[in-house]
Order: structure tokens, then C-alpha cells, then sequence
């Protein structure tokens, strides 16, 4: 069942977006296909809206990421934002609610799907790399075009691009402004799943629908610990691994699980 209205904030009204609810998973849809998807101050507000509510939601177990339209799941930033007397302290801090809602994608302790089409591009692309899995249609494009006004992808662009591709390719998008399509984009280990586009909603929710039959506990503890051994050394990720395993072999969870694997049924996780 969808519920417009599913976390902690009934009253807010996305308008740049929609919000609905599949059972334990959120679907957040990019609502602007007229403008390709761009960032705009009312984008803006939605954003910091959902991270305050993502944050405090205590049943979510998935999270997917979607776009309206059949051009582009997003082309960055509305160039007109661009166009403001900004001062650079206040720019900065505006910017910055962008930036806590992806760091609140690549934060929480559940898993986030982007399913990507057409242009993904500055900071679409940006919002996909918060994600842990980018799932795109064979159509799909991905650049950085911000070098053309002088500037660079400062949303991620620069610190989640080299952590997923290496500098060399980063170089190439950013500094080059090449675009590189799906293939080339899997190749490189931007993406992990192709597909097309009239299965791109339906191949992202059976991820999704996979994903939280999974333990809830133990799904988040890998994210975490795997998103913090990016950087630290090895050994202190070790450490991490098992604190994070000696915590979860004293959970409910884990003797259930035990138990439906000896019984040969499905396990029926509780996330505790």
C-alpha cells in the first residue's frame, strides 16, 4: 500500500518530488521532467524535508530513488540557480542542504537504490552516486558539464566519483566533460546493473524486494562498515567487521536465522 504521506513530517507537501511508501521500502520519485529533472530551490526544500524525515524513521527498510520523464533521471542543478548574487558564505550553505541529503543516503543504515535513464548528469549523477546500487536503463548517459560555467561538481562529484572509478576516469568525466554511456559505465564500475528502460521501475523494486527480505541488522552493519573501510587502513576495518559480527551473533535475528536455515524455510526477520 502507498502512503503520500509516510514518515514524520504528515504536513510538509513535496511539490518537486513525490514520496510514497511500498511496504518498508520508500520510493522517492524526481518530479521536474519538464526541466530534466533539475535542482531548484523548491527541489532544495523537499530534500531537506525528506533527510529530516528519512532520519528519524524507524521502519524503513529500503530506499529507491526514481525520476518522472523519459529524457533524463536528472541533468543537475537548474542553470538559473547558478544565476543569483550569491556571497560565497551564504553560497556555501545552501549548497550544504544539498550535500546532508545525499551524505543522509549514504549515511543510513539502510540500503539505497538509484534507478537511472536518459541524462544522469552533475548533480543527478551526484544523488545516483549517494546511492549503494545504481541500477540503468541502456539509454543512460552520465557526464559533469560544470567545467563549461567554470566550475566543478561540488555536490560529490570529485570525492564519491574518485572513491568508486579511480582519478583517472574521474579526470576524464570531470576535467574532459566526456560522456560515457551504460556499458562503458559498468566497465568502470559506475554501475553494477543494465536494463532497459521498460524494466528499469520493475528490475529496481525486485532489487529492492530482495534486499529487505535480507536482515535488516545485518545489512546495515555491512553498509556502514563498508563504507567506513574506504578510509581507514585494513587493519582497523578488521576491527570494525568484528565488532559489528560480535554484536549481531547476540540478536534475535541471528538465531532466527540460524534455526530457518537448519529448518529449511524461509527466515522471518524481526530487526532485533
Amino acid at each position: 500500500m502507498s502512503d503520500s504521506n509516510p514518515v514524520l513530517n504528515p504536513n510538509y507537501v513535496y511539490k518537486a518530488m513525490k514520496v510514497e511508501r511500498r511496504g518498508s521500502i520508500l520510493e522517492i520519485t524526481l518530479n521536474r521532467p519538464e526541466r530534466l529533472n533539475t535542482f531548484d530551490s523548491t527541489m532544495q526544500r523537499d530534500f531537506t524535508a525528506l533527510q529530516l524525515a528519512i532520519d528519524r524513521e524507524p521502519n524503513l527498510r529500503c530506499i529507491t530513488i526514481f525520476a518522472e520523464g523519459d529524457r533524463a533521471f536528472g541533468a543537475g542543478a537548474d542553470l538559473s540557480w547558478f544565476e543569483q548574487e550569491w556571497r560565497t558564505p551564504y553560497f556555501r550553505t545552501e549548497y550544504r542542504w544539498i550535500h546532508d541529503f545525499f551524505d543522509a543516503l549514504e549515511r543510513i543504515e539502510v540500503p539505497v537504490i538509484a534507478a537511472v535513464f536518459g541524462t544522469c548528469a552533475c548533480g543527478g549523477l551526484e544523488l545516483a552516486m549517494a546511492a549503494d546500487f545504481r541500477i540503468a536503463a541502456d539509454n543512460t548517459r552520465f557526464g559533469f558539464t560544470e567545467g563549461n560555467i567554470n566550475l566543478i561538481p561540488g555536490s560529490g562529484g570529485c570525492s564519491r566519483l574518485t572513491r568508486l572509478i579511480g582519478p583517472a576516469w574521474t579526470k576524464e568525466l570531470i576535467m574532459a566533460g566526456e560522456f560515457i554511456d551504460a556499458q562503458r559505465a559498468m566497465a568502470i564500475g559506475l554501475v553494477t546493473r543494465i536494463t532497459t528502460m521498460d524494466k528499469l521501475r520493475s528490475d529496481a523494486r525486485a532489487l529492492a524486494d530482495k534486499l529487505v527480505a535480507k536482515a535488516p541488522q545485518a545489512t546495515g552493519a555491512a553498509k556502514a562498515v563498508i563504507n567506513a573501510c574506504q578510509n581507514i587502513d585494513a587493519g582497523t576495518g578488521r576491527i570494525l567487521e568484528r565488532m559489528a559480527q560480535s554484536t549481531l551473533i547476540m540478536t534475535h535475528d541471528h538465531k532466527e536465522g540460524v534455526r530457518a536455515f537448519r529448518e529449511k524455510r524461509p527466515p522471518k526477520y524481526e530487526g532485533r
